[in-house]
């Protein structure tokens, strides 16, 4: 009795045994009797008891091996250690479990070689330069390569390139230089620039001064010349003043119809401002010598009185 309860529940234990559950992102591969049977992606699955066998569990995500530096040597005779990174991804688990023996250690070789192929065509200038060319060429080659094992090489990326000390020093050096010489001209340029901007500063200075000037010199000459206008307006308006005063005292003489008395008397008070002046030589109209003469001898007469 007790052995029949115990043969269902091992049916049982042994069924729920050989159910399988593959996850996301992975891949089983089953064998039958020791041949390749099928390939089991995510789900459930249920293999035959003591027939199959799990031959391989795949993980389908990109994965990353960085491999450890590898001595290489340049065209130009410098020895150098570069590692490498490599990101790949299994396409098919099938020829990734009988494709190769040990995938990873392949790749390793693989990557080393061809690395030292590319790098032995280069000098080392153009090694630490070309990066991206050294790249893409690796993960070409490994691309085609690694297609019969069921991987598919995504990228590959140097991750170190170390050159002797000795060339590390000398590097060093000539960017020193570099980074100096730059500074030198960066200073001259400088220096020339600040010098140039002087320079049209002053000869802006002396165009402004020399406009200033210019412009003062035009509004003093308008200043003057018209100061002169006003001047000489002035002695116009004064003139002409006199003349209409003149012209006024002959029209009220003219008016009041003088004497001949009177006119007479104005011609001697003319002749005595005349003899007051600092002429040598003064011509006497014969008109007013006979009243001089006459204004003479009534002067006379009187003092005999």
């Amino acid at each position: 009795m007790p052995f029949l309860i115990a043969i269902p529940v091992l049916i049982v234990i042994l069924v729920v045994a050989n159910i399988k559950i593959v996850p996301q992102s992975k891949a089983y591969v089953l064998e039958r009797l020791g041949t390749y049977k099928e390939t089991w992606q995510t789900g459930l699955h249920v293999k035959i008891p003591f027939i199959d066998r799990i031959s391989k569990m795949v993980s389908l995500k990109e994965q990353v091996v960085d491999f450890p530096p590898q001595p290489v040597i340049t065209k130009d005779n410098v020895t150098m250690q570069i590692d490498t990174v490599v990101f790949y991804q299994i396409t098919d688990p099938k020829l990734y479990t009988y494709g190769v023996e040990r995938p990873l250690s392949a790749i390793e070789n693989l990557s080393a070689t061809t690395l030292r192929n590319i790098i032995g065509e280069l000098e080392l200038d153009h090694t630490l330069t070309s990066r991206d060319t050294i790249n893409a060429k690796i993960r070409g080659i490994l691309d085609e390569a690694t297609d019969a094992w069921g991987i598919k090489v995504n990228r590959v990326e140097l991750k170190n390139i170390l050159p002797p000390k000795e060339i590390q020093d000398a590097m060093e050096k000539q960017m020193k230089a570099e980074r100096q010489r730059r500074e030198a001209i960066l200073r001259a340029e400088g220096e020339k620039e600040s010098q140039v901007l002087v320079a049209e500063g002053q000869k802006r200075s002396k165009i402004l001064a020399a406009e200033a000037e210019k412009q003062s010199a035009i509004l003093h000459a308008e200043a003057v010349k018209e100061s002169k206008i006003r001047e000489s307006e002035g002695e116009a308006e004064a003139i002409l003043k006199v003349e209409e005063a003149r012209a006024k005292a002959i029209q009220l003489i003219n008016e009041a119809k003088p004497s001949d008395g009177f006119l007479t008397i104005r011609s001697l008070d003319a002749f005595e401002k005349a003899a007051d002046g600092q002429a040598t030589k003064i011509i006497i109209p014969s008109e007013i010598q006979g009243i001089a003469g006459l204004a003479k001898a009534v002067s006379e007469s009187v003092k005999d009185k």
